[in-house]
């Protein structure tokens, strides 16, 4: 059995109203009441409570070229396509809340402008200029009273937090070997030594995606035409973009019959005079990381050294006759096979002796003592290594292989966008390897 009371009107001993139903519209307290819900009491609102956990109200997304606020309300405004306009109301009352965020993030790219419609803005009048144009912002504006109008609680951009996670990528920069050195004109016992390889580094940097990476490939040293003339440095490899910063240095040349072999990536031999042997040139950088080996020392009488390469130091010219053997390339298999790059250029022997031989991985063997006109070997192209010094009174040296640029990624991570034509190759044991024999660019 239910009972049911019915009244209008409940009222407290004073004689003001706590309970007031008129046209169907309840008034619970009047105003300046406290209202307490007891714990554990639970509150339905099953039709429209107003002035009661009264909040703010997100309305649906504005992406309109203008919009009238209304107080108590907040917009999401989505300036992607246009610049937006907001007209605040002609009238407030203090406390009054209008909140605008950006839903796109775009406000740099299209900002918003306030009109605030009659009353100050910061103290100002609606004559000064309101815009907000940074991307990721918040504006939470407040009537103030008509001294100083909307106040903004904050107008700070939000920090993009969600960050996609980086892909998974392998790395391989090699850089352009350097050429073998010429040998002297003047008929006597001396040694044009070979090139050195490019310097030869390998990463597994994650790539970010939608960032776009920038790729170089090195050139290798150019042949050189002129007598007893040292060879020329192989040029920079690298890949540059958010997060990846790579750079190979260029092979060195080899030395003359009076040099030094040419610093590098990995150093050019070592020439040899009548009577002098000289160093081969250093691997530069020489801290870590390691991108290759010293050339080999020249001996006397004409045995140069061998230029090094990425995996062994290059071979010294010997008094047995012999001229040095370019350093040994390094193998990877980034591409799904085993490939050997970046050897050393051989050194070159006058007087009928033993020149050396390229390096493993694609070096340039040293011209034949055998033919009086036998240039070095040039080195194999995009392999980095380096040319083979000239044999003989005017012949050359050989010219230093171009370098590579290999990556590798997730097959389901490639975004199929590059430049500068990489070959692609896809499904190499579940990756896409993109392979620059030239400059070009990859987008995440």
């Amino acid at each position: 059995m239910s009972s049911i009371i019915k009244v209008d009107t409940v009222q407290d001993q004073d004689g003001n109203n706590i309970i007031n139903e008129s046209a169907n519209t309840i008034t619970i307290g009047a105003s300046g009441d406290t209202i307490t819900i007891p714990s554990g009491a639970t509150l339905a609102n099953n039709g429209t409570a107003t002035g009661f956990f009264e909040g703010i109200a997100w309305q649906t997304i504005i992406t309109g070229s203008t919009l009238t606020a209304v107080a108590g309300r907040a917009y999401w405004i989505n300036t992607t396509s246009n610049t937006c306009t907001i007209t605040l109301p002609s009238s407030a009352s203090n406390g009054d809340q209008i909140i605008l965020a950006d839903y796109a993030r775009t406000w740099g790219i299209n900002k918003i402008i306030i009109d605030s419609n009659g009353l100050n803005y910061q103290g100002q009048t609606d004559a000064y200029t309101v815009e907000y144009s940074t991307s990721g912002e918040t504006v939470n504006i407040v009537y103030s009273g008509a001294t100083n109008g909307w106040i903004p609680l904050d107008d700070d951009s939000v920090v993009n937090a969600p960050v996609a996670p980086l892909i998974s990528s392998t790395q391989l920069v090699i850089a352009g070997g350097g050429s073998g050195a010429t040998a002297s004109t003047a008929g006597d016992s001396e040694g044009a030594a070979g090139g050195g390889a490019g310097g030869y580094r390998t990463s597994s940097l994650g790539l970010s995606p939608g960032s776009v990476y920038t790729v170089t490939v090195g050139d290798g040293g150019a042949t050189v035409t002129g007598s007893n003339t040292i060879g020329n440095d192989g040029s920079n490899s690298s890949i540059s973009g958010t997060g990846v910063s790579i750079t190979s240095t260029g092979g060195g040349g080899g030395g003359n019959s009076a040099t030094v072999g040419r610093n590098g990536g990995s150093g050019g031999g070592g020439g040899s005079g009548p009577s002098n042997p000289y160093a081969g040139g250093i691997s530069s950088p020489v801290t870590s990381p390691v991108q290759g080996y010293a050339g080999g020392t020249g001996a006397n009488s004409a045995r140069a050294g061998g230029g090094g390469g990425a995996g062994s130091l290059g071979g010294n010219g010997n008094g047995a006759g012999n001229a040095g053997n370019g350093g040994s390339g390094v193998a990877s298999s980034i591409t799904g096979s085993s490939i050997t790059r970046a050897g050393g250029g051989g050194g070159a022997s006058y007087n009928g002796d033993q020149s050396g031989t390229g390096g493993s991985g694609g070096g340039g063997d040293a011209g034949s003592v055998t033919n009086p006109f036998a240039d070095g070997g040039a080195a194999t192209v995009n392999t980095g290594s380096g040319g083979g010094g000239g044999a003989n009174p005017g012949t050359y040296g050989g010219s230093g292989g171009k370098g590579v640029v290999i990556l590798s990624m997730a097959d389901a991570s490639y975004s199929g966008t590059t430049t500068g034509s990489p070959t692609v190759a896809t499904g190499v044991s579940g990756q896409t390897v993109l392979t620059f024999n030239g400059s070009g660019s990859y987008t995440a």
